[in-house]
């Protein structure tokens, strides 16, 4: 650990600091419908405590808040301006195992995106289908003579 590990530990257990908040990037999808909408969005949240910076596409429906926030923060500001606001769904083609399960597939999502989904979205084998194919086995003495 070394003394200056040592002598940096025990002034952590000294000192009564609160702990730093990391930076942060929050992504909204917002619906906006022009210029307007896209400005009056950056300046509410640009008025948030601890946001550096705020980056509105309004091709894509996203805002960006970068900074030293809290998500839940972000979305009551965001919230606050009557706009339809979730947090950004989408997330790269590559990222995700299945990108054409239906739950992932959206024709609104921009190119190269799919809607993020959890891995139990994904078809997965049973122990029911295990006994129909044991059931039907050429491996099965007792197995259905039809076949």
């Amino acid at each position: 650990m070394g003394v200056e590990g040592t002598i940096d530990y025990l002034s952590n257990l000294l000192s009564k600091r609160k702990k730093k908040k990391q930076i942060q990037t929050v992504a909204l999808k917002v619906r906006m419908d022009c210029e307007g909408c896209a400005r009056k969005m950056k300046s509410v949240l640009s008025s948030v405590k601890g946001a550096k910076s705020v980056e509105v596409d309004l091709k894509q429906q996203k805002v960006t808040v970068t900074g030293y926030v809290d998500q839940k923060r972000v979305l009551e500001a965001a919230k606050s301006t009557r706009k339809k606001v979730e947090p950004w769904p989408y997330v790269p083609y590559a990222l995700v195992a299945h990108p054409y399960v239906s739950q992932a597939y959206d024709k609104k999502a921009p190119a190269n995106h799919v809607r993020a989904v959890p891995v139990t979205a994904t078809i997965s084998e049973s122990t029911v289908n295990d006994n129909y194919t044991i059931m039907f086995s050429d491996d099965n003495p007792n197995a259905c003579s039809i076949m």
